[in-house]
């Protein structure tokens, strides 16, 4: 793939839509990330094919162009969409600035995609993680299997439970608050065997570490907040001994929590709540993970299936 390259530091147009995206918006520092690094390729890209750089001189031809590049260099069309989102962002706010008179990605059309199922674990294989698998018997032990516990019978997302302090969990109230995408908050019930072992773990962590000031939820061996990539090696581990599937990754944990609570019934919009989707359509595809179950289910069962 052709590399473009532009000092997006030096524009201060683009400086102040990332500001606007980092403090106004809040998006996630991986969000930021990816918005800076589409810009600074698109802006790179139009510098050497075209030389402009400057908002009102871009024209929907030249946007067209540089998705055909995209595409001959082989970047998927998801991929390829979510550049598109952040062209489609970072216009918008040049509309609202007064820096543009035309939005050119306005009539901008995303690619066509494989509509792609989420992953996840059978209900059965998470039961016999969580009441039949030996963690070690040991503070890290015990650490593994809340972290485990708590994204699948939370659905909440890898950075969310990173972030997750003592104080979001209110055991009176048996809920969970979360801050999700957005700085959004959401609400989420808690069981008593949940609250029982998020309880007993903040005992032994008192009784670890005496100088323990640490707000976060999960911690290490140290005693120091733990991170996205070590939560990831965790449940990567535990679910190798109960499944096959392809992907076992944190996010699985939550596509199980979600496509879990629709195949027993809940409703779609219960479960956006709980997911802190901003929108039905992307719950949705849950539904589908259920018909998909039950037509598998029908066709071994089925005689003539």
């Amino acid at each position: 793939m052709a590399t473009f390259f532009m000092d997006i530091n030096q524009d201060p147009i683009i400086l102040k839509f990332l500001d606007y995206i980092k403090f106004e918006k809040r998006y996630s520092a991986h969000t930021f990330r990816a918005y800076s690094d589409d810009l600074m390729h698109f802006y790179g890209f139009l510098e050497m094919q075209f030389e402009v750089n400057q908002p009102n001189l871009i024209t929907p031809a030249m946007i067209r162009s540089w998705m055909a590049s995209l595409t001959l260099s082989k970047i998927q069309p998801r991929s390829i969409n979510r550049k598109i989102s952040s062209l489609k962002s970072f216009f918008k706010f040049c509309l609202v600035q007064g820096l543009i008179d035309v939005n050119p990605t306005k009539a901008l059309q995303v690619l066509k995609t494989k509509k792609r199922l989420p992953s996840y674990i059978e209900q059965e294989q998470m039961d016999l993680l969580l009441n039949s698998t030996t963690f070690p018997d040991s503070f890290q032990g015990r650490t593994e299997y809340l972290s485990i516990s708590i994204l699948y019978q939370t659905g909440i997302r890898v950075s969310e439970l990173v972030n997750l302090k003592v104080t979001q969990i209110d055991r009176s109230a048996k809920q969970l608050k979360v801050l999700g995408k957005g700085n959004k908050e959401r609400i989420i019930p808690l069981n008593k065997e949940m609250l029982k072992q998020v309880e007993v773990y903040i005992a032994e962590r008192k009784l670890m570490f005496s100088d323990d000031s640490t707000l976060n939820l999960l911690v290490n061996s140290k005693g120091l907040p733990t991170n996205p990539r070590k939560l990831y090696d965790v449940v990567k581990k535990y679910l190798s001994l109960v499944t096959t599937a392809e992907k076992k990754s944190p996010h699985v944990l939550r596509h199980s929590f979600a496509t879990h609570l629709t195949s027993n019934g809940a409703e779609l919009n219960a479960v956006k709540e709980l997911l802190g989707h901003s929108s039905l359509a992307a719950t949705q595809v849950y539904t589908h993970n259920s018909i998909e179950r039950l037509r598998d289910i029908h066709k071994k069962a089925h005689p003539k299936g």
